[in-house]
């Protein structure tokens, strides 16, 4: 069985006429045009910087010294409350077994811990399912393997169709490529002796950082989230999300919030806002590390990342007016917004993608003076952009990983024109279709056991934009306009690496 990603409402082509619609705004009259053209891309060029100075911003906020909050003792064994640990699956043949063994082991006394397998499956993957939860059951746990006759609203419909037959007091959620270790629930529920902590959340690992070019630059973009914008918000006693796994929900906080909710793609975030505004205080753990597996080829990562900008968009226009005019602190509100809006940079690194180099170009023709603002605009965006993913890079490895950091800003910048049909299209028809990642299972996939492989095909859009962007640098070399060409490689290079990334499965 082969599944892909529905492509996101309005799709990339139109974005391609950019350049030259921009050219043309002004009709015949050329000056006009190029005068027009860069107010234009000078305002990008403007908001992108904008966005880099924010992440800089998350760094420095890294970097403060914090009132040190202890955690709480552990809770004694006898006070231990009731857990209930549901793992939600949908055609996971290749994981499905490994998940529910995993949940299985986890250190929890047998009579305060019940696991609920939210199967929605159609294929195979029952069987697989059936039999880890008769293992589990011979291990002597409590299993509910729950399934509905549809699978409305996804993940979330599953979730919060499951949540009254739970009986636990604290709900903790795996997806199904992580792999959690029998002592994390123990550390997840350590604050919850806080009356006032709704939700703790571990830091994702990576099982498969190592398998291709793709894994290894995903590594460092997680590790941006984890280690850095988790990290610097929850220090600052900013809102942070759930991750919609490797975490542990209070049950009333989940329910004060008003439970789980398919309104959006990000129901996790949707709910984690909603949450801290019923006045509910989250925990990040990063010394806990809960591995999962990376999708390791492009059509599952476009995918995934196509879902989380356009799910990110609608929670911002769900939640994002009762943010502004929330009594909290302005600082407060403003990151939030700041983080719900962030996935409208992808419209705008796409645009200037597109229309820089055809611009560039068509001054240097004209005879119009260089222009040194796209320098500037290089150390602004891209610079500060390279400085939040090397501190990723060195968090999550060590100076060594320094290396994969061209590859991961030209990752980033590559999948700005699927990213941006995303985000243009959070709003239309289909746009709240959730498409889950296909997981391989690690070993067993090298093997030929990853059942879910998206068909291949060759990304006709990026290269063109690659082509694009390398006949403009051609140009501008031979013109001798060099201030300009620093965007434009890495544009091409980005595109280049996301289409190649495609035609190499072909």
């Amino acid at each position: 069985m082969r599944t892909r990603s529905p492509p996101p409402a309005g799709g990339r082509w139109p974005l391609l006429l950019l350049g030259p619609a921009l050219l043309g705004a002004a009709g015949p009259d050329l000056p006009t045009a190029l005068g027009l053209s860069r107010a234009v891309v000078g305002a990008l060029i403007v908001l992108l910087s904008l966005h880099g100075l924010h992440r800089l911003a998350l760094l420095l906020r890294l970097a403060r010294p914090a009132p040190a909050r202890p955690l709480p003792p552990p809770i004694s064994e006898a006070d231990l409350p009731v857990i209930t640990v549901q793992l939600p699956i949908y055609n996971e043949r290749d994981v499905a077994g490994r998940l529910i063994d995993a949940a299985a082991a986890l250190d929890w006394p047998a009579d305060r811990l019940e696991l609920q397998v939210l199967d929605d499956s159609t294929d195979d993957t029952r069987a697989a399912v059936d039999a880890a939860a008769d293992r589990a059951r011979a291990a002597g746990r409590r299993v509910q393997v729950l399934r509905r006759s549809t699978r409305a609203g996804f993940k979330a419909g599953a979730l919060a169709a499951a949540l009254p037959s739970a009986n636990g007091a604290l709900i903790a959620i795996f997806d199904a490529d992580f792999v959690p270790a029998p002592g994390d629930l123990r550390a997840l529920c350590r604050p919850f002796a806080d009356p006032g902590v709704g939700m703790v959340q571990a830091r994702w690992g990576h099982l498969n950082a190592a398998a291709n070019l793709l894994t290894r630059a995903q590594e460092v973009l997680l590790d941006a989230h984890f280690l850095i914008e988790h990290a610097a918000r929850a220090k600052a006693g900013h809102f942070f999300n759930f991750n919609g796994t490797a975490g542990l929900w209070r049950r009333a906080a989940i329910e004060q919030a008003g439970g789980w909710s398919a309104a959006t793609l990000t129901e996790d975030l949707d709910l984690s806002y909603r949450a801290q505004l019923a006045g509910w205080r989250f925990v990040y753990l990063p010394e806990l590390v809960i591995p999962a597996e990376l999708p390791d080829e492009i059509d599952a990562f476009l995918g995934q990342q196509a879902r989380w900008a356009a799910g990110t968009v609608q929670v911002a226009a769900r939640l994002g007016p009762r943010l502004a005019r929330a009594p909290l602190p302005l600082g407060l509100r403003a990151e939030g917004l700041a983080h719900l809006l962030a996935p409208l940079a992808w419209p705008l690194s796409a645009a200037l993608s597109l229309s820089l180099g055809p611009l560039a170009v068509a001054r240097a023709l004209s005879g119009a003076a260089a222009d040194g603002l796209d320098l500037l605009a290089f150390a602004l965006s891209a610079v500060t952009l390279g400085l939040f993913y090397g501190a990723a890079a060195v968090a999550g490895g060590g100076p060594r990983r320094l290396l994969r950091l061209p590859l991961v800003m030209a990752l980033g910048v590559g999948i700005s024109l699927r990213q941006a049909a995303a985000v243009l299209g959070a709003g239309g028809p289909g746009a709240r279709v959730f498409a889950r990642t296909p997981k391989s299972g690690g070993a067993g996939a090298a093997a030929g056991a990853g059942s879910y492989r998206a068909p291949a095909r060759l990304r006709w859009p990026e290269l063109a934009l690659a082509v694009e962007n390398i006949v403009c640098v051609v140009i501008l070399g031979l013109h001798g306009r060099w201030a300009s060409v620093p965007f434009l490689l890495l544009f091409a290079a980005g595109a280049a690496l996301v289409a190649g990334l495609g035609a190499r499965r072909r």
